[in-house]
């Protein structure tokens, strides 16, 4: 009997171990179902990511998008007409558009060297007749000819003068010395023009200072590139400086202003490593302004940066959704579209060909950026004033906006947050008031590009030079930057804008604000040798 009674509670038992090990397999299931899932996620997003890095590498740079492709998926629904008749076969004729190229406008303010090619009188004769030839006609050809940088030795002589009678009568003998103008640097040969083709070479034309060492070189000139660091620091940081310092008491006294950023290599950073980061700062004033184009050298991204820098300012402020700008006080933080855009389009490049879903939700998100875009075009194209833009904005922009808000929302629900499309989203709406700011004044745009544009010219030189030695050659590339970057800005010729600068700063009471501003880019005072001639001006 008892055999019989524990043969039931051993079946049980069996069966509960049975469910027991089925439940735990489950778990297991489970478990490596969600481990799957995460690899999963984690595979698609460093897919995106590799996409997305071979795009940037080896795709186009541009990212204005093709309506037409954009609409692939709906093309056949879109483009279909019943009505269409059917195509036949006709000619085609095409006609071939001009080239542009130069033309005689071009050779306008070019000095002409001629050159005529003439017979001797032995050949004036004909070898028909033998009659004196005459001249018929000119056949002219021109050309543009490179004359190369030549250097030449300027002696300053200051000729002393004395009285040579009161030098016979034996009395005061006074001596008058005529004047001359105090050098750029004391006890150095660099002169106004060398200076300025230093600076103008490395931060205008990205030519890094060892380069034209050896170009010196070919001319006969043994000059270091220790020398001319030193000048570069020199004159931005002894003469530039005063200009810098008053064009930022301009630029606080402005109402809109852009600003970026953008990482910077010191080398000898106290309590810094080599390796690690600074930064370059980008300040620029709005498109109704007068162009000023300010750049400072930070240690560090930090929030402190651009709050102290930007202290006394009191308006819009427009960058790309950093959260360091937050710091700043007193301002109206203006978003960046075309950063809200950028997610989307490296979304479309990141993705494969074969999600048609999510590239079909990226496009429509590329659409909404791309209509509002096109309405701003339509606005400057029309030349309206500010006013005028408010007032257009809200008839047509706000429209756009708020469709754009809804369609946001609703795939916010729909779309994983970590994919590439989700960030996408997800900072448009995170940023909506700021994107959606520049509505509240017709001055304000649409995306901060003004600044971005602003500090490409560091950012190409940054891959030729690579990095400054010390803060100090930091700081003075800061400044540099700036006096050229404005002065393009203003229609000059970078060049000749810093040869009259070091020819007159050293000269003038650097105290006297009134003659600072009669140095500024803007200013009317400018020589006309140092403004670029026939090129209407372009702000950035």
């Amino acid at each position: 009997m008892k055999t019989l009674e524990k043969t039931p509670n051993k079946l049980i038992e069996k069966q509960l171990n049975k469910e027991e090990e089925i439940e735990n397999l489950q778990n297991q299931n489970k478990v490596l179902i969600h481990q799957i899932e995460e690899l999963t996620a984690k595979l698609n997003w460093y897919e995106e990511q590799f996409r997305l890095n071979q795009e940037r590498r080896f795709g186009k740079s541009s990212e204005k998008t093709d309506p037409d492709q954009l609409s692939i998926f709906n093309e056949a629904e879109k483009e279909s007409r019943d009505d269409k008749e059917e195509p036949t076969i006709e000619e085609i004729t095409y006609k071939r558009k001009r080239k542009k190229g130069l033309n005689k406008k071009s050779f306008e303010d070019l000095p002409v060297e001629r050159i005529e090619y003439t017979l001797s009188e032995e050949e004036r004769v004909c070898p028909t007749c033998n009659n004196r030839l005459h001249e018929m006609s000119k056949e002219i050809r021109k050309e543009l000819k490179v004359i190369p940088a030549q250097v030449v030795v300027v002696e300053h002589v200051k000729n002393i003068y004395a009285c040579r009678n009161c030098e016979k009568e034996n009395i005061f003998t006074p001596i008058i010395t005529a004047e001359m103008p105090n050098p750029v640097l004391k006890g150095s040969f660099v002169s106004p023009s060398l200076m300025a083709y230093t600076m103008h070479r490395k931060y205008s034309e990205a030519v890094p200072l060892y380069r034209q060492e050896q170009q010196f070189k070919n001319f006969g000139i043994d000059l270091s590139r220790q020398s001319l660091a030193n000048w570069v620091i020199y004159g931005a940081n002894t003469w530039l400086k005063h200009l810098y310092d008053r064009m930022h008491d301009f630029l606080l006294k402005e109402t809109v202003l852009h600003a970026d950023e953008s990482v910077f290599q010191v080398l000898d950073e106290v309590g810094k490593k080599p390796t690690s980061k600074s930064y370059m700062w980008l300040y620029a004033t709005g498109i109704y302004s007068n162009p000023i184009f300010l750049y400072e050298y930070q240690p560090s991204r930090a929030k402190k940066h651009p709050k102290e820098f930007l202290k006394g300012f009191n308006g819009y402020l427009q960058t790309d959704g950093y959260q360091g700008y937050n710091a700043v006080e007193d301002v109206t933080l203006v978003g960046c579209f075309a950063h809200a855009k950028r997610g989307f389009t490296d979304t479309l490049k990141a993705l494969p060909k074969d999600a048609a879903r999510s590239r079909t939700n990226a496009e429509e998100g590329l659409k909404f950026c791309d209509k509002l875009f096109k309405l701003e075009k339509e606005y400057g194209k029309e030349k309206l004033s500010p006013e005028e833009i408010y007032k257009k904005r809200l008839e047509k922009t706000k429209p756009v906006l708020q469709d754009f808000l809804s369609w946001l929302k609703t795939k916010e629900k729909q779309v994983l947050p970590k994919t590439s499309l989700g960030k996408a989203i997800n900072y448009c709406l995170n940023q909506w008031d700021k994107l959606t700011a520049f509505m509240l004044d017709g001055r304000l745009e649409i995306s901060n590009n003004r600044a971005e544009r602003a500090i490409k010219p560091f950012v190409i030189g940054r891959k030729n030079f690579l990095f400054s030695k010390s803060p100090k050659g930091a700081t003075a590339s800061a400044i540099t930057y700036s006096i050229i970057e404005t002065a393009k800005a203003n229609n000059l010729n970078p060049f000749y804008y810093l040869t009259y600068l070091f020819e007159k700063l050293p000269n003038i009471d650097l105290e006297n604000i009134n003659e600072l501003d009669r140095l500024l880019p803007w200013s009317d005072s400018i020589p006309e040798n140092c403004k670029v001639p026939n090129k209407d001006q372009d702000n950035i």
